[in-house]
């Protein structure tokens, strides 16, 4: 289209996003000052409903954006940025976030929804595609024992190794050679992927390699997750949305962790930012646009934080919020060695 359709659809997205009312033709010459008539303006208006762009909702009334009309505004939109009060907000919270990695996930979802009054997402993919970052066989007492992976995503995996079904195992899980048995896997672990086979040499102590064979099956049985999904500011979107068939829907794919962690994995795969309406692939999400970004550690992406709201986002406030909370995400995690979470970890178990 031309520059100056180009300008009439931008404005009656901005108007749309805004008030959430159809936008007329005066409205549009109030907004963008074009020297031209009303008349031109609604020319213009009806070419872009001609052409997909917008809509009439009835007789007399102004437009709406479509989808396409909502996908022509988001790819013509620049980085954007935030304000230096949020930028702040954003600096100041990770400067003091601290804890297990599940916990500054789940504080990251609710610091992006409260930069945007959307709902956000902040998901872990599954640890498959991780390589570990430390291993730790920790002794709890009486005869329990935990092993601790610290992956290169952050996270943190805790699997028990049952020690209770011989007398020898409980001994030995209470003598030196726990502390051994985690010598040993840490230096045969640490830096192989999650997901092949892991299996160690044998050292020729008995006691050492039972503990570690014991380690190592329950590390077997205790498969990665598919993805751990954190959510915040649910509440935040039950004004979004006009009939409450369309919040319903919304909030009941919330509820479904296998669904959304699928559908946000799918979209960074697809390299896609923003997925409007039917892009998202979801009929319950028809009413609904998806902003995203992946999070990495040393280059790899391992999760990703997002938003979700009505079609009628926000689009520059909400990419610019879920671009920096992602980098400043990526820099947090990547900034440990991971033995501050194994012990970390550990300690959390005990209590």
């Amino acid at each position: 289209m031309d520059e100056r359709r180009a300008t009439v659809l931008r404005a009656v997205v901005e108007s749309f996003i805004e008030s959430a009312q159809p936008v007329g033709s005066a409205a549009v010459l109030e907004m963008t000052r074009l020297d031209v008539s009303p008349a031109t303006v609604r020319n213009d208006l009806a070419a872009l409903e001609a052409d997909g762009y917008l809509a009439q909702p009835h007789t007399s009334a102004g437009r709406v954006p479509t989808e396409a009309g909502y996908r022509c505004f988001v790819d013509g939109l620049g980085p954007g940025s935030l304000d230096s009060a949020e930028v702040q907000q954003v600096r100041a919270f990770f400067a003091h976030a601290q804890g297990q990695i599940s916990e500054l996930l789940s504080d990251t979802s609710r610091l992006l929804s409260d930069l945007t009054e959307y709902a956000a997402m902040v998901v872990a993919h599954s640890h498959d595609r991780d390589t570990i970052r430390s291993a730790q066989l920790v002794d709890l007492g009486g005869g329990r024992l935990l092993v601790v992976l610290v992956m290169s995503s952050g996270a943190v995996e805790r699997t028990y190794v049952d020690v209770y079904s011989s007398p020898e195992m409980v001994a030995a899980a209470q003598g030196p050679a726990t502390g051994a048995a985690s010598a040993v896997l840490h230096e045969a672990l640490t830096g192989r992927a999650r997901s092949r086979r892991l299996d160690v040499r044998a050292t020729g102590d008995a006691a050492t390699d039972a503990l570690v064979d014991a380690a190592l099956s329950a590390l077997a049985a205790d498969e990665p997750a598919t993805g751990d999904l954190y959510v915040g500011g649910t509440a935040k979107i039950t004004g979004q949305f006009e009939a409450v068939s369309s919040l319903r829907s919304v909030l009941s794919v919330l509820e479904e962790q296998l669904m959304v962690v699928t559908l946000l994995r799918s979209l960074v795969d697809r390299g896609l930012s923003v997925a409007i309406g039917s892009e998202t692939g979801m009929q319950p999400l028809a009413e609904c646009s998806v902003v995203v970004a992946p999070y990495e550690v040393d280059g790899e992406t391992v999760g990703s934080v997002s938003l979700l709201g009505p079609t009628r986002m926000d689009y520059p406030k909400a990419l610019a919020a879920v671009h920096t909370v992602s980098r400043r995400l990526s820099a947090s995690l990547g900034d440990g060695d991971g033995a501050p979470a194994a012990a970390s970890a550990a300690r959390s178990a005990e209590d």
